[in-house]
């Protein structure tokens, strides 16, 4: 997210802008092992997202369709990257 410029006339912020980058991904339930592991019980909404590849820029969330994740737990391996994620509320 980048925010508005600041106006000196008006003393206001213009309006912030977000920036999205489209990626591929595998995306599955995640197993209750997993959970177990990343967050000590059993969540509800959490998915394991796996990439080709690693994804170097910064960001603060990740969309599917309409819903927003936070990310959890990532984990880089040699040729892909795997995040688990749980739902923004």
């Amino acid at each position: 997210m980048t925010q508005g410029e600041y106006d000196e006339s008006t003393g206001n912020y213009g309006a912030d802008s977000v920036s999205e980058k489209m990626v591929m991904a595998s995306v599955m339930d995640t197993q209750t092992e997993t959970m177990k592991l990343v967050y000590g019980d059993i969540r509800q909404g959490s998915l394991t997202l796996t990439i080709q590849n690693h994804f170097d820029q910064t960001f603060d969330n990740i969309r599917i369709g309409d819903k927003v994740y936070r990310v959890d737990r990532t984990r880089r391996l040699r040729v892909k990257q795997s995040f688990v994620v749980s739902e923004v509320q």
